[in-house]
């Protein structure tokens, strides 16, 4: 097992870091791109694992795709082969051939897709016989994955129906729909969603040139940072009027005492400020910035009550038991809550000696707990912290650029 041990020495100083483009918008623009035809080369793309893989199926001149660990890849990709005329197959490694797909493919299959699952009912990999969709009106829930419901918006104005997408229960992760809706918009589809109802009318889209955003949810860890060690930082390439729901971090953030300043080129986080007594959120519409919360509370001994985290459970993995089951090991005794929820109420156990956090193959579990070492005097050790690379490739080297020792 590789692991790294992370240490603070000699205390942080700052640096201005400059954050990885927006996976989310990086997938979609890619699709977008393709569906358009487009003769532009998108700019500032991410250049995390998620984005690499869609960048090479799409690039690909076989019909063999291993998107690996990025589920994005999966939702959109399925999606997208489905109204490309010919035989694709989609695959993954053994977690993500164990993520439940059944929803994108019965609905794909109703509006005219033909999609067979190769191994396991349900899930990948999956047989995809592209061709034309008629697409027509369909009902989809809209509490387990705001991804399937994107996968079928973006190959939506290409239906010869179009599409009527009602969407029943709980719907999660809105800004994450928002987003494509206004890609789509900015490649020249228009849509209307009105209450639970999306309606996409058959309409092609128009090329155009793009610059990909950096990413909010990366920028998360540098909150953390700036939180628990008291050290202004500058972060490169966020805009105030970000397409990404993720940006609300900057608000709640401010729960825990960091002010965020914008500029023209980024923004300054300044620490220091009153937190409060205890933090208590709906993540459903941030259910990335979840692990960031929880680590970032607990190490500052704030009480929190978390709601919304339904679609953390099909995650890379399923985030609730993997943060009770780590920050155990720190010491702090999390509950899961009715409705998949999340507490702490300020309950410590005996955390372990010389812990290691296990990451199981997620990204973010690495990024949230990395901070740690701040006040940890032994510093912290991560297993696996290769899987950074899932959305931040360079995160390892943006720390020891400001202060922290890895080995």
């Amino acid at each position: 097992m590789t692991k790294y041990l992370i240490t603070v020495p000699n205390g942080l100083h700052q640096e201005t870091i400059q954050l990885p483009a927006s996976k989310s918008i990086s997938n979609r623009t890619l699709i977008l791109n393709a569906l358009s035809y487009s003769p532009y080369e998108i700019k500032n793309l991410s250049d995390c694992d998620d984005t690499e893989v869609m960048i090479a199926a799409l690039n690909s001149n076989g019909n063999q795709f291993d998107v690996k660990a990025a589920g994005t890849a999966m939702r959109f990709l399925t999606a997208f082969l489905s109204k490309v005329v010919g035989e694709w197959t989609i695959t993954g490694t053994e977690r993500m051939r164990n993520r439940p797909i059944k929803l994108l493919v019965d609905a794909l299959t109703s509006l005219g897709a033909r999609i067979e699952y190769m191994e396991k009912e349900g899930y990948p990999p999956l047989r995809i016989l592209g061709s034309v969709l008629q697409g027509g009106e369909i009902s989809l829930n809209g509490s387990v994955s705001s991804q399937y419901i994107s996968a079928l918006l973006m190959v939506a104005p290409l239906m010869e129906k179009g599409l009527i997408l009602r969407l029943e229960g709980d719907i999660i992760s809105r800004p994450y729909i928002h987003i494509t809706l206004e890609l789509m918009r900015q490649f020249g589809v228009s849509a209307s969603w009105v209450d639970d109802t999306i309606t996409v009318a058959p309409q092609e889209y128009t090329p155009i040139p793009f610059v990909v955003e950096s990413d909010w949810s990366a920028a998360s860890y540098w909150y953390t940072i700036s939180c628990l060690s008291g050290c202004s930082m500058e972060l490169s390439g966020l805009y105030k009027d970000s397409l990404q729901g993720d940006a609300a971090g900057a608000v709640l953030f401010k729960e825990l005492g960091v002010e965020t300043t914008f500029s023209t080129e980024g923004v300054r986080l300044t620490p220091g400020g009153a937190c409060c007594k205890e933090l208590v959120y709906d993540f459903v519409n941030e259910p990335d910035l979840a692990q960031t919360f929880a680590v970032v509370s607990v190490l500052l001994n704030i009480p929190f009550r978390f709601t919304g985290l339904q679609s953390l459970k099909i995650k890379e993995t399923d985030r609730i038991a993997a943060l009770m089951t780590e920050l155990g090991k720190l010491g702090y005794v999390l509950h899961e809550t009715e409705g998949h929820g999340l507490k702490w109420d300020g309950e410590r156990s005996d955390p372990e000696k010389e812990p290691v956090i296990a990451t199981y193959e997620d990204h973010r579990m690495a990024m949230a707990f990395a901070p740690a070492a701040l006040v940890i005097p032994e510093g912290i050790r991560i297993a696996e912290p290769h899987v950074v690379s899932k959305s931040y490739p360079h995160f390892w080297e943006d720390l020891r650029k400001v202060g922290f020792r890895i080995i």
